[in-house]
């Protein structure tokens, strides 16, 4: 996937970040002074319980939600003033979304499906034709391009949207609960699919709550309650572990 971002540049920065909901009788705060940054090339899970305003945060991570306070920049830009019509846009060319419900449209075939967020985009026909090949061939789906989503597994449904998630180049793509709906097979392989996208360069903010698929990534960001009451950067935990197996005093 191609991303003309420098590496270990701040694509997301988040500062205060709250969200909060208003009913007649009550208010609830899903979010509550988040700050986060994820750098071009990281691969960052977000973990926690039922409720813990994963989902919360990565609705405004992808421009479907807004927060009630505090800074959100998005490649250096801040987003919270944005239209409809401007953040439409963005979501169309630098996100990318793979849901746990896939997300398919169901009357609409494999090729459509992916080509889709292209011709939103006014690309000519021969360009769509070149990337919808190639990113449908990236996630081993080019020999189902003619099918239609109800003819496919779980698990190729799930390769589908995630060929639709990188067909326009994004800069960031976002993952909300992504082996939800697949057994563990299906699971694991979608996993090693990102993990494969990710060592071409992606960069991955995937909320879980399985903890066997948050540790796949680079960092694990853990929220409760709307807030985050830790980080853990798996590489380096990973690398103390090996040195401590080997011998190597960590004191």
């Amino acid at each position: 996937m191609e991303n003309e971002t420098t590496n270990g540049h701040s694509l997301i920065h988040l500062n205060a970040l709250t969200k909060v909901f208003y009913t007649e009788e009550v208010e609830t705060h899903a979010l509550s002074e988040i700050h986060l940054d994820i750098k071009a090339g990281e691969f960052v899970s977000i973990a926690g319980p039922s409720g813990c305003g994963k989902t919360t945060m990565l609705s405004i991570l992808g421009l479907l939600d807004s927060p009630t306070g505090g800074l959100y920049l998005l490649d250096g830009e801040p987003v919270e003033e944005l239209s409809a019509s401007q953040r439409a846009k963005i979501r169309n060319q630098a996100i990318g979304f793979i849901f746990q419900a896939f997300n398919l449209i169901g009357d609409l075939t494999v090729y459509e499906n992916v080509e889709l967020p292209l011709t939103y985009r006014g690309m000519p026909g021969s360009e769509r034709k070149e990337r919808t090949h190639a990113s449908l061939e990236r996630v081993g789906m080019a020999h189902r391009m003619s099918h239609y989503p109800s003819q496919l597994s779980g698990g190729q449904q799930q390769r589908v949207a995630v060929a639709r998630a990188i067909v326009g180049r994004p800069l960031i793509l976002l993952a909300d609960e992504p082996t939800g709906n697949l057994d563990s097979k299906n699971g694991s392989a979608v996993m090693g699919l990102l993990k494969e996208l990710h060592a071409e360069g992606a960069t991955i903010c995937m909320v879980t709550h399985d903890p066997r698929y948050a540790h796949v990534a680079d960092r694990t960001v853990h929220l409760f309650d709307g807030q985050i009451v830790d980080e853990e950067d798996v590489k380096r935990a990973e690398h103390a572990s090996k040195l401590e197996e080997s011998g190597f005093d960590m004191a």
